[in-house]
């Protein structure tokens, strides 16, 4: 379970300030996997590194019941003077794992070849993708943060990566962002809207959708 309590988030830009959660208090329930939606700019990346605890909040707090994973498909913490392999061991030893058994994991997972034993800074923005993917995988987590990484790669790395999130999620919850209403439909039992600094909780997937689509409409007017 994750909650919000009177939660308010907001940073500068170039076209004055954008606010993310103004005032929010909202709960997401364990075990369910909730869909993230919200338009471009809305603020759901930012939403998912508040809840890992990368980013601060401006007032208010975030509870979280058990453990979360940082969001899959952002390997900002990753050092980039280390290996794939490096880094593996390095998150393992952060959660006492066992470190030759998750860097064999990713290894195995990520199918990035040489590229496993080379710095991450020669890496792709997709290969850093699989990277993070494969090491959260490997990992026990209550709750996964997805940041749409099951979009990385070609088909077949995409539907092993949907087959191995799927099976995880099977005993865990998790918070989804995608662009994909077919994957929100198929994989996600709830979902929250984000706009507008506002964030609206929905039971249903097919209503938090349409309402989704509502607000993309309206921004096009």
């Amino acid at each position: 379970m994750i909650e919000f309590r009177n939660l308010t988030k907001s940073y500068r830009t170039d076209a004055g300030r954008k606010v993310v959660l103004d005032n929010c208090t909202i709960t997401f329930p364990s075990g369910k996997v909730i869909g993230l939606l919200g338009r471009n700019g809305a603020g759901k990346s930012t939403l998912l590194r508040l809840i890992a605890g990368t980013q601060d909040v401006d007032s208010g707090e975030i509870i979280r019941h058990g453990s979360v994973s940082y969001p899959i498909g952002f390997a900002g913490s990753f050092h980039p003077d280390l290996t794939g392999a490096q880094n593996a061991r390095f998150v393992a030893r952060i959660y006492g794992a066992d470190t030759d058994a998750l860097a064999d994991y990713v290894m195995d997972f990520t199918e990035l070849g040489e590229f496993y034993h080379m710095p991450l800074r020669t890496y792709s923005s997709g290969m850093r993708a699989r990277l993070a993917f494969g090491i959260s995988m490997g990992l026990p987590f209550d709750t996964y943060l997805i940041d749409e990484v099951t979009s990385v790669g070609d088909q077949a790395f995409r539907d092993k990566a949907e087959r191995v999130f799927k099976s995880k999620i099977s005993s865990a919850g998790a918070i989804m962002v995608s662009h994909g209403m077919g994957q929100i439909r198929s994989m996600c039992d709830e979902a929250a809207v984000l706009d507008r600094g506002k964030m609206t909780y929905f039971h249903n997937v097919n209503e938090a959708i349409a309402f989704h689509e509502r607000n993309m409409r309206e921004q096009q007017r």
